[in-house]
């Protein structure tokens, strides 16, 4: 049983939902996303919440319904606040810079690493060792932070590379003589 479809999704003011057969679409102070539910669950909205159901008790419909609250409930925190990813850059020489709407890294390579935003996800440089990404839809903000990432992840013997913001590397000890 879903402890997590069991919840109804709370729709703070300001904010639209429209119910267009299973697309659930949320419009806020901060942009507009959409989403199609599952066959197997029923959106239905109820004063100033949304409430999922199953439709049949099967196993898929069960896995569904509470993974279909949460991506409800990301898009209508993600319209009214937004999501945000810090990243930092662990090196000698390791920094970052906006080049216009891009980001542009020097991460030891011979060359530099420019990355442009996808839709709706902003890049922010307060510092030279830090980067910040931030956008309406979780599942882009994180999807990017992760490719940003894996360009130099963190090094167990240094430590140096590009890691979440308190993201704890574990150290491997060197050769001994």
């Amino acid at each position: 049983m879903s402890r997590i479809g069991k919840k109804a999704v709370a729709i703070p003011s300001g904010v639209t939902v429209t119910l267009d057969g299973q697309t659930v679409t949320v419009k806020g102070p901060k942009g507009q996303l959409a989403w199609t539910v599952a066959e197997e669950i029923e959106v239905r909205q109820e004063g100033a919440e949304l409430v999922l159901a199953k439709r049949e008790d099967t196993t898929r419909a069960q896995a569904m319904w509470g993974l279909s609250r949460t991506l409800v409930n990301n898009m209508v925190v993600g319209v009214t606040t937004g999501y945000e990813r810090t990243l930092e850059l662990v090196g000698v020489g390791y920094r970052a810079a906006m080049k216009g709407s891009a980001l542009s890294m020097q991460l030891g390579f011979s060359h530099d690493v420019d990355i442009p935003p996808p839709a709706g996800v902003t890049f922010a440089v307060p510092k030279q060792t830090e980067i910040k990404i931030s956008g309406i839809d979780k599942q882009v903000v994180g999807e990017i932070a992760a490719r940003i990432r894996r360009i130099r992840p963190p090094e167990p013997y240094k430590g140096k590379g590009v890691r979440y913001q308190g993201e704890t590397v574990r150290r491997k000890e060197g050769k001994k003589k």
